[in-house]
């Protein structure tokens, strides 16, 4: 349906007196998804606009930092579908490995039992259905913000469409022979018993200790430093720098390994820094990627220590201990036999946690299967340096090139029971085949399997065109593919966003899963601190919508939107606001009582006030404005324009200044009318894609049309009226001047003051009765005696105060605030009257200065005339 089949009831109904977001957002909602206005369809002919929603965990609820890039993609597509695109936001869940699996064996363990009691096959279907009864909790959550998704596509990164994709991706990367089964150092969580790739490491400071060693005997001693002295039972050599002479007699010999029956070599190796601690290292290499490499250059032998849950395995008195208790035993055991040379304690160093379960990381050695991802993120770097893909904003690029520029090979393999399985299967001879969808698994016996399952960011990373129907070259890939944006937090550029685009590219024949890549930063508290529970200053915003309105909390969010920057929100400017939504609603009930409409052709200039010709002409400025922020996804800007047209501009002013010629009625009051009707018809298209619910309410109220998110998107129609603008502006200083000096001497906001106005040779005469409804000015009637005197903007408004001012007390005030002015004109005058000072400054400072100095000048003289226009004692 488009905006031109909607209709035009004879009458406007009235608004209630109080807008009640809790009684209309839902019903709003239902509404929308019904008549299925988000639903977009490949047999359109109009132009296509894409953005995929970055899939968020079956098991997760909606947090800010969801709220926050929900909205910004919901204003996206809604404002391209109302601008003519077939708009398509695309919804779906990942099945999150890890976390899905953690929330079922949780919840076996409260009944006394594990996933091996079940078995491989029972518990797969175990946290099916744990995902049928408890996961999806988020997206119902996020209708309650008001995501414009089609929920006719949604999909899981489970579903058959999806598994189908990952296998037959896998299997193109394996016959190209971009994946590999290897023997490598990996991150092991010892609490989710899986490796973990690199980033999903977080490191944070922890303390511990560095115990200095004693290895070897008499002249063949060697000291080594170790935060993980525990470690040293898997040790196959120290190495020195080749050419360290204090070490030169040792390599190539054979030393002692303490606590063990071994002895061990002494090799030379340019990896190790001769200044640093002793200039010789341990080498462990099952236990350290860096010894790895050592171990891989000379030959040395991979000695595993710990098992799977980081427990020691080594025969002897420490086999059976928990890898840190077994620390503190082997110090112990080594302090009695003298090795101990120093110790160091707390020795504050950074140490890797499992970024899921907080479990401290263990570097293992382990056979693993891996993306050789050294073609595939070329590939990613390129479609961005050649312009193909463009990151916004664009300084963001560099941490994309530092990502994909130095890839280590990924990790893709995970020791779980929950994801995508690993499509190769062993035979009894040896024999390794990968499987692709359509191929049936080997028969016959000793044939198994590989129990592994696939990284979820493996089949996350296929989520802009495995959601669209590939492999298969369908209507919706034809049309829908490439994305036309990506907008996510910069902290998963390395997580999703390199993955969707090396898989993109290699799956899509090079073309990038996107267009643009627009980044966000990440939601903080008010004091710019992260939110977390362990803080705690997480926030649900759902308790902020039940209070506020989703309006509200999308509002905050997108205003606070700068590219990149991280975004700071408290209850307070949510609080804020909620005080918007209620202003937009009360004065467009005012408006709709007093004449405001959209029928009719809006009349022709010549027909106009000097305030219509204005508030049109700001108008469209703001549309043209609001326009370049979307396009440079500058949402804090352009919602921060909306706010301060409608609040400043429509509602502060224009509302104001009409006021007098709707009370007055007649043919200008009819005009008037029109003009507010369109100006509040465009203020709420505008509005719209950031506040969708109350401006659903209000424009269909206005218009009396089916809805406002299949309208069309304002387009500005290059009236601009510049006399217009300047008039009002003169007007507006008269009363911001007055205002003040009221405010200045008490005066309460509704108090009337007896005043003359000599507006003569100004373009104000015709504003007279604007002006003094505006400031509660009385006509000057006999026996007026001016006791203030207002000179501004070429007008000149005199006061009769008597009684309500102390003129000594007012002369005070003026002759301080003119010292003020003098002092600040004497130091920017001196600043730029110095030419060293001018010749080092930067431009903006001395811009600054000159600014500074205009405004001294300005005020010097308006303060000198309001001293002047005192009576004298």
């Amino acid at each position: 349906m488009t905006e031109n089949s909607q209709a035009q009831p004879a009458s406007t109904p009235e608004l209630p007196t109080q807008y009640a977001p809790a009684e209309v957002e839902g019903q709003l909602y239902a509404r929308w998804v019904e008549r299925g206005y988000f639903e977009a369809h490949a047999t359109s002919e109009k132009p296509p606009f894409t953005i995929v929603i970055p899939p968020p965990n079956v098991t997760g609820s909606l947090h800010l930092g969801h709220a926050f890039q929900h909205t910004l993609m919901d204003a996206l597509t809604r404002r391209k579908r109302m601008q003519g695109y077939e708009s398509l936001w695309l919804p779906g869940m990942d099945h999150a490995g890890i976390a899905t699996q953690n929330k079922v064996e949780q919840q076996l363990a409260e009944e006394g039992k594990s996933r091996q009691d079940l078995g491989r096959a029972e518990f797969t279907d175990r946290v099916w259905k744990w995902k049928e009864e408890y996961g999806g909790k988020i997206l119902g959550q996020m209708r309650r913000l008001g995501d414009g998704v089609d929920w006719s596509r949604e999909r899981f990164t489970m579903d058959e469409g999806l598994s189908k994709a990952v296998q037959t991706i896998f299997k193109k990367l394996y016959d190209d022979e971009l994946i590999y089964r290897a023997e490598r150092i990996i991150n092991w969580c010892p609490r989710c018993l899986t490796a973990i790739s690199d980033i999903e490491v977080e490191y944070q400071d922890d303390d511990g200790e560095l115990v200095s060693l004693k290895y070897g005997e008499g002249d063949e001693t060697v000291v080594v430093a170790t935060t993980r002295v525990e470690t040293m039972l898997g040790d196959t050599a120290v190495a020195v720098h080749p050419d360290d002479a204090r070490y030169a007699h040792l390599i190539g010999k054979r030393i002692k390994l303490p606590l063990t029956d071994r002895t061990i070599p002494v090799v030379a190796d340019e990896h190790v820094d001769p200044e640093f601690g002793t200039g010789a290292v341990k080498v462990t290499p099952a236990h350290d990627p860096n010894d790895f490499a050592i171990g891989r250059r000379h030959g040395l032998e991979n000695l595993t220590i710990m098992d799977e849950r980081a427990v020691i395995t080594v025969p002897g008195p420490f086999q059976g201990l928990d890898r840190f208790e077994a620390r503190s035993a082997i110090v112990e055991a080594l302090r009695e036999q003298g090795r101990i040379v120093a110790e160091k304690r707390p020795y504050t160093h950074s140490v890797g946690h499992c970024s899921r379960c907080r479990t401290t990381v263990e570097p293992r050695l382990s056979l693993q299967w891996w993306v050789n991802v050294s073609p595939l993120a070329k590939a990613a770097g390129d479609a961005v340096r050649d312009g193909q893909v463009t990151i916004h904003p664009q300084d963001m690029s560099k941490r994309y090139f530092d990502w994909v520029d130095n890839m280590h090979d990924w990790c893709i393999s995970r020791q779980l029971w929950w994801g995508h399985r690993i499509p190769v299967w062993y035979g009894p001879e040896g024999e390794v085949v990968c499987l692709g969808p359509d191929d049936e698994p080997p028969t016959g016996e000793g044939w198994t399997q590989d129990p592994d399952v696939l990284d979820t960011w493996f089949s996350s990373g296929l989520w802009p065109f495995s959601t669209l129907g590939w492999p298969e070259r369908t209507p919706d890939l034809e049309k829908f593919y490439a994305t036309d944006v990506l907008l996510t937090g910069h902290d998963i550029i390395f997580f999703w966003v390199a993955r969707m685009m090396m898989f993109g590219l290699y799956a899509m024949d090079g073309t990038p899963p996107f267009r643009t890549i627009a980044l966000t930063g990440l939601v903080r508290d008010e004091f710019g601190k992260k939110m977390s529970k362990s803080n705690p200053n997480a926030v649900d915003p759902l308790d902020w919508m039940d209070a506020y309105g989703s309006d509200a909390v999308r509002f905050t969010l997108a205003r606070g939107a700068n590219p990149g920057a991280d975004v700071p929100i408290g209850e307070d400017w949510v609080q804020a606001s909620r005080n918007f939504a209620n202003k937009i609603w009360n004065a467009t009930r005012f408006a709709l009582m007093n004449g405001a409409t959209v029928e009719g052709e809006l009349p022709d200039a010549a027909e106009l006030s000097a305030t219509d010709r204005w508030i049109l002409s700001r108008l469209n400025a703001t549309v043209a404005q609001v326009d370049a922020y979307y396009d440079d996804f500058q949402f804090a800007k352009l919602t921060d324009a909306l706010y301060h047209f409608a609040w400043d501009e429509v509602f502060d002013w224009y509302v104001e200044l009409s006021k007098t010629t709707f009370f007055a009625g007649g043919e200008q009051a009819k005009v008037s009318g029109r003009v507010l009707g369109e100006v509040l018809d465009v203020t709420l298209r505008l509005l719209h894609p950031i506040v969708p619910f109350v401006t659903e309410t209000l424009w269909t109220t206005l218009t009396g049309k089916e809805s406002v998110v299949i309208a069309d998107w304002p387009k500005d129609s290059g009236f601009r009226d510049a006399a217009a603008e300047r008039e009002i502006e003169h007007l507006q200083e008269v009363t911001t001047e007055v205002r003040r000096f009221r405010a200045d001497q008490g005066l309460q906001p509704g108090q009337k003051v007896p005043a003359r106005l000599d507006l003569t040779g100004t373009s104000l005469a015709a504003h007279e009765a604007a002006i003094r409804q505006l400031l509660r000015l009385q006509p000057a009637e006999e026996g007026f005696q001016a006791t203030a005197t207002l000179p501004v903007a070429g007008a000149t408004v005199a006061l009769d105060l008597s009684g309500t001012i102390d003129v000594e007390a007012e002369r005070k005030r003026l002759t301080k605030d003119l010292g003020a002015a003098e002092k600040e004109k004497a130091q920017s005058t001196a600043k730029l009257g110095n030419e060293a000072f001018l010749a080092k400054a930067p431009d903006n400072v001395v811009d600054k200065i000159r600014t500074r100095l205009a405004k001294a000048e300005a005020d010097i003289e308006r303060i000198s005339a309001q001293i002047a226009g005192l009576p004298q004692s």
